[in-house]
């Protein structure tokens, strides 16, 4: 072999390290970067938090004060007509509200509880209460999926009730409770009376000024 071969040998052996060890090279440094790389972070699950309902206006001035409903009262709820047959005056940790039970022209029940919420100025949150089938479930500490919707709680104790008129429970007592709500909004409450079978229901908001008194009763 000439020396010229020799040398042309030489050259193509140590460009083809060269380009063998910059590819190796390379291939570390993606490596690593990939290796490095932060896990994604996952947002928590915020606990949704009760949102209140008010309406422009003075309760008592500018609409009827839902707060002055009293039993055997005719009212009107969205333009639909309804007798509240009881109430339960209910206190918890200083904080007290009023669950009205209702009954419309096709005599069915449903609970329509008013709160004032303490605030600058403090509002009123007015909510109209409907019945769902529970199939024995009760209240978790977590979240829960009722009818295909995760709820996730918000509050929940135990509150100390009075009742008048006609409400189906004792005059006095003690009444559990679970609230919950979901992510869009929609809200949903255990109750449980004296120790009895939870029962559950949906919450529709609604505005203070929705609800009107048709005939005061005697």
């Amino acid at each position: 072999m000439s020396m010229t071969s020799m040398v042309v040998l030489g050259l193509s052996i140590a460009t083809v390290l060269l380009l063998l060890g910059a590819f190796l090279a390379t291939l570390r440094r993606d490596g690593k970067g990939r290796a490095s790389a932060p896990p994604a972070e996952v947002a928590p699950v915020e606990t949704p938090l009760p949102a209140p309902v008010s309406a422009p206006g003075q309760a008592g001035t500018d609409y009827i004060d839902p707060r002055t409903i009293r039993v055997g009262d005719r009212i009107e709820v969205h333009g639909s007509p309804a007798r509240v047959l009881g109430a339960m005056h209910i206190s918890w940790q200083g904080h007290e509200w009023t669950e009205y039970l209702l009954r419309d022209r096709a005599r069915r029940f449903q609970w329509l509880s008013v709160e004032l919420h303490a605030g600058d100025p403090p509002h009123l949150e007015v909510k109209l209460w409907t019945d769902v089938p529970t199939q024995g479930m009760v209240p978790a500490k977590s979240m829960l999926i009722m009818e295909g919707v995760e709820f996730f709680p918000v509050e929940r104790g135990t509150a100390a009730f009075r009742s008048e008129g006609d409400t189906g429970h004792p005059e006095r007592g003690l009444l559990d409770f679970a609230d919950y709500r979901a992510l869009d909004g929609r809200l949903l409450s255990f109750e449980r009376i004296q120790g009895q079978s939870w029962t559950a229901s949906y919450a529709q908001p609604l505005a203070p000024g929705s609800i009107t008194i048709v005939r005061r009763a005697s």
